[in-house]
């Protein structure tokens, strides 16, 4: 418990640090494991509370951020989602810089320690979906349903999206680590892994989801492509091949049938669901900085 008492920095933005971010994602990779009961639940659940605490502050300081901006998000549920697909074009990260370079200069030891970066802070979109779909209306946790199946290469182990995403951290021999990951790409982890967590956030999290489907496939091609240019053939480089194109469809799929039907039966949703995205966009676009910071010469 000493720990967790030093994570308590009385800055303005205090978890946008190194030391905090570290702690919650060692914290998450241990709660989401597979365990046995514990021999002490009375510490086991102080740990817990003092924890999920923490998280849920980290939350609010990332949605007080986005708030203002957020609350201009239409609540009726074709505009809104006209608002959402425009993120695309205006959202925080979007069009950066890194992704072009990324294509087209970037040599291998730049590329792997992008990728090692991206790779240690990836929360694992498979689990987030699942964790997400729990209780939801039967239209969107259908649509979430196929995603996650999708996610599970429909059933074939070789199709399946996270043992391909290993398999290039194989091939570029890179060994992602908590300790050696920036904190910004920790942070990015931790918010989704919170929102996906937390029922509380429900509906931040189909938000923060489905900007990521909206998002992925431009910058997934630029990076396909710059891993084509120093050598990696297609099998090697198909995480990021896939995305750039299975990503398009279902971010319509989303849109249309989690987005629409969620804000039609409660409008107030739409609200929640821009700050999740928001907030995910945000999370990208500090780690988008802090890329081009120690990569660009």
């Amino acid at each position: 418990m000493q720990t967790i008492q030093r994570l308590r920095p009385q800055t303005q933005n205090r978890f946008c640090n190194g030391s905090f971010q570290q702690a919650l994602a060692h914290w998450n990779r241990q709660r989401l494991a597979p365990e046995f009961p514990s021999h002490d639940w009375a510490g086991y659940f102080e740990h817990e509370a003092r924890m999920r605490m923490l998280e849920a502050s980290f939350l609010e300081e990332l949605r007080e951020e986005v708030r203002e901006e957020a609350a201009e998000a239409p609540r009726d549920a074709d505009a809104f989602v006209i608002w959402f697909e425009n993120l695309k074009l205006t959202g925080p990260g979007q069009g950066d810089a890194l992704f072009p370079w990324l294509a087209q200069e970037a040599d291998i030891g730049q590329m792997r320690w992008f990728f090692e970066q991206e790779a240690a802070g990836e929360a694992g979109f498979d689990d987030l979906v699942a964790l997400t779909q729990i209780k939801l209306p039967e239209a969107p946790k259908l649509e979430l349903a196929r995603n996650y199946w999708d996610e599970m290469g429909r059933g074939n182990p070789r199709g399946m999206h996270g043992p391909m995403l290993s398999a290039l951290a194989d091939t570029l021999g890179v060994a992602p680590a908590i300790e050696t990951t920036v904190w910004e790409s920790l942070a990015l982890a931790n918010a989704m892994t919170a929102m996906a967590t937390n029922r509380g956030f429900a509906w931040h999290s189909v938000g923060a989801l489905g900007v990521i489907e909206l998002t992925a496939p431009a910058r997934s091609a630029l990076v396909a492509k710059g891993l084509r240019r120093i050598g990696l053939s297609e099998r090697e480089r198909r995480y990021f091949d896939l995305h750039a194109v299975l990503d398009v469809k279902h971010s319509e799929d989303w849109n249309r049938e989690a987005l629409i039907p969620l804000v039609r039966e409660d409008p107030a949703r739409a609200t929640a669901m821009a700050e999740g995205a928001l907030m995910r966009l945000t999370c990208g676009k500090r780690c988008f900085d802090r890329y081009r910071a120690n990569l660009w010469p």
